[in-house]
């Protein structure tokens, strides 16, 4: 299926659950005074629950199936959220499906569902969107030799459309008529965009580019997609920045996926910064970014580290951005768990990295912090032992006066 045509199919979905079954949060006299902002990578992605073997034989997502079955790991997942309740949260990896088979289901059988002893959490407000993971391209992208549509050839690493998809579940009103999103945004479009090169045998670049103009003229810039989601926080809209960009890993020396990490990044830096703002547009054909007196939360698991990545500087360009406040959340359980590492308190993976962000405007005033991540024999401590027990990711949050 062609990519333009696929999209044809898909628009952005956005609903409010029924009052009837879900009450609406931080409304009463006893309205708490900060609001709880959470970015969690849930890993609930058809990788999670199949073999390596089945997963290039999909053709659509298992998940709503797994939700029927009252799934171990998803019940981790709901714990921890039960756990830490913030009021806005992000989920990375939830597959984007239709919200009747997916994110309804995990709200009604999951969240409202009382876990391991935890009070049950409702989410009035969710939202979610199209991705470009799984969505096929007809061309060889990684130069194997195959065009294989799907996998490493998909327009974003995916074995079927949806894969890896995003989430936002919220107590306080998304205004989802205001929502941009940048899922077809070109990569080409961006100025002074990275450009990967074919490497010869010394591993130096060619004069030949990775990707040919042919591939260029569809290849969309965000792996999954970016958004620009506002909420309605009393008389105060806060924008949600979220993203999910690509791993700058399973490429070659030409690091093209190291690449398109940076410049993924480099799109909500841009965004943030007027006058560099002017190219970009928006999936309706709105151009430029966010201007200077608006609130936001960048939010999302963003595959970079400060001085590691593909490119360097990748992230920084958000961390050393004049508009953004980064506070640094942080862990004991972090610290337990890579005791040598210096930086170890502000991992938010189990795999000894910081990629885990959620970074307010520096107008918004930051309460409190934290990483979700107990020490041994501290309630919720088995959930952080596998991803199958929840994730690979730790939840990251900031309480935020409101």
């Amino acid at each position: 299926m062609g990519f333009m045509r696929f999209f044809v199919f898909l628009t952005f979905v956005v609903f409010m659950i029924p009052t009837s079954f879900y009450a609406t949060a931080g409304s009463g006299k006893n309205e708490p005074e900060t609001i709880r902002v959470a970015t969690f990578n849930v890993s609930m992605d058809a990788s999670n629950y199949l073999s390596e073997n089945e997963l290039p034989t999909l053709d659509s997502s298992p998940v709503p199936e797994i939700l029927q079955q009252g799934h171990k790991q998803i019940r981790g997942i709901a714990e921890i959220l039960q756990r830490v309740r913030p009021d806005i949260v992000l989920l990375n990896e939830f597959d984007y499906l239709d919200p009747e088979v997916g994110v309804n289901v995990f709200q009604k059988d999951y969240l409202a569902v009382s876990q391991n002893g935890q009070q049950a959490i409702e989410y009035p407000y969710a939202y979610t969107a199209p991705v470009n993971t799984g969505v096929p391209s007809p061309f060889d992208l990684n130069r194997d030799g195959k065009k294989e549509g799907t996998g490493i050839d998909a327009w974003g690493f995916g074995w079927y459309p949806g894969q890896y998809g995003m989430v936002i579940l919220s107590k306080y009103p998304l205004l989802a008529d205001k929502a941009r999103t940048f899922q077809h945004f070109l990569w080409k479009d961006m100025p002074g965009r990275h450009i990967p090169y074919v490497m010869n045998e010394q591993e130096q670049p060619t004069k030949e580019q990775w990707y040919s103009d042919e591939i260029m003229a569809q290849y969309p810039l965000s792996s999954k997609s970016h958004w620009d989601v506002p909420v309605k926080v009393g008389d105060r809209v806060i924008h949600l920045l979220a993203a999910h960009p690509v791993p700058p890993a399973f490429d070659g020396p030409e690091n093209s996926n190291g690449m398109r990490n940076f410049d993924e990044i480099r799109l909500f830096a841009d965004y943030l910064t007027p006058g560099s703002d002017n190219y970009l547009y928006d999936d309706n054909g709105v151009r430029g970014g966010l201007s200077e007196n608006e609130s936001f939360v960048i939010l999302g698991d963003m595959n970079a580290e400060a001085g590691s990545g593909g490119v360097d500087g990748a992230i920084e360009q958000l961390l050393d951005h004049p508009r953004v406040n980064d506070v640094k959340p942080q862990s004991q359980g972090g610290q337990q768990h890579s005791p040598n590492n210096g930086n170890s308190q502000y991992h938010t993976a189990a795999w000894r990295k910081r990629v885990d962000y959620v970074l307010p405007s520096d107008d918004l005033i930051v309460k409190d912090a934290g990483v979700f991540w107990p020490v041994d024999d501290e309630p919720g401590s088995q959930l952080m032992n596998k991803r199958s027990a929840s994730s690979d990711h730790r939840l990251v949050w900031l309480d935020i006066v409101k």
